[in-house]
């Protein structure tokens, strides 16, 4: 990996076995967040974050993605997370955010994983698609709207979003959330249902579909697709698509985009079974094991 540094200075390092001074940079801070991956790495702790920026976090991200894929795979999603008000509100973050989804963390159907390999594992109910075309950056001024990505989506789909809490107190902000969104925002994979994906999604409003969620065959969550975003699913879609497009970037066709949860974060217990299910898009289901 290329060393590209953030600007050093002097910070509490990144560490859970007491402050310590060091030169932070984006090489350090990739090897501590590649080493949280997998339950048996020590949690994150506080990185010296409080200077970091949004740039500089998706800047540690796309580092964290080369040092991840040789074991992981390549990104083959992306993950849009804190799309709410009340969750931005909840985690101190002003707007949505992103972080990548790798090949091997991508699954389909009805899975069996292991809790284990987890922290502490979480799952939410959401709305994908997958992109046929590529969304290209606009490089005159314009803004991507409803209307012009939705040309781009190919298929949608009901998933489950697989959420790692490896950190030491995120309530308390231990890291903050410059960390979060560097560590791909908690994000630890997704199940796509198989069964269920819409090359016709155009005939259903996504912005009243209902997402439920079921753990052990019981009830534990539900919601429509307007709960997502500004009323509608693709506008996260929207967002993520006028984010990379003011870094340069496009969304490449065949990509999976993971758009947000309508139930609220579900934390597991070993060998808990979950369900989910979105009208007309399908049901997927996950058991971890132990």
């Amino acid at each position: 990996m290329a060393a590209t540094r953030l600007v050093p200075v002097v910070r509490q390092a990144c560490s859970t076995s007491g402050p310590r001074l060091a030169t932070v940079d984006a090489d350090y801070i990739v090897s501590v967040l590649r080493a949280a991956r997998g339950s048996e790495g020590a949690r994150i702790g506080d990185c010296g974050e409080a200077d970091m920026s949004e740039t500089d976090a998706y800047h540690v991200q796309q580092h964290l993605h080369m040092a991840l894929s040789p074991s992981l795979g390549p990104v083959v999603g992306t993950k849009v997370g804190c799309t709410t008000g009340v969750m931005q509100n909840y985690l101190g973050m002003s707007a949505p955010c992103f972080g990548g989804i790798y090949e091997s963390t991508a699954h389909k159907g009805h899975v069996k994983l292991t809790h284990r390999d987890y922290h502490k594992v979480g799952v939410e109910c959401e709305i994908a698609v997958i992109l046929k075309s590529t969304i290209h950056p606009r490089n005159d001024g314009s803004l991507h709207t409803k209307d012009s990505v939705a040309d781009s989506v190919g298929r949608a789909m009901a998933a489950i979003e697989i959420v790692d809490d490896r950190y030491v107190d995120f309530e308390n902000r231990t890291p903050d959330w410059p960390i979060w969104v560097a560590d791909d925002f908690f994000g630890a994979g997704c199940v796509l249902a198989e069964d269920g994906a819409q090359t016709d999604w155009r005939d259903l409003d996504l912005s009243k579909v209902t997402g439920r969620m079921q753990i052990n065959g019981k009830e534990v969550g539900s919601g429509v697709g307007a709960d997502i975003i500004e009323g509608h699913p693709l506008e996260a879609l929207v967002w993520l698509a006028n984010k990379r497009s003011a870094r340069g970037e496009e969304i490449p066709a065949g990509h999976i985009v993971m758009l947000g949860s309508v139930v609220q974060t579900k934390w597991l217990q070993p060998g808990d079974l979950v369900e989910c299910d979105v009208t007309g898009l399908g049901c997927v289901s996950a058991v971890f094991g132990e």
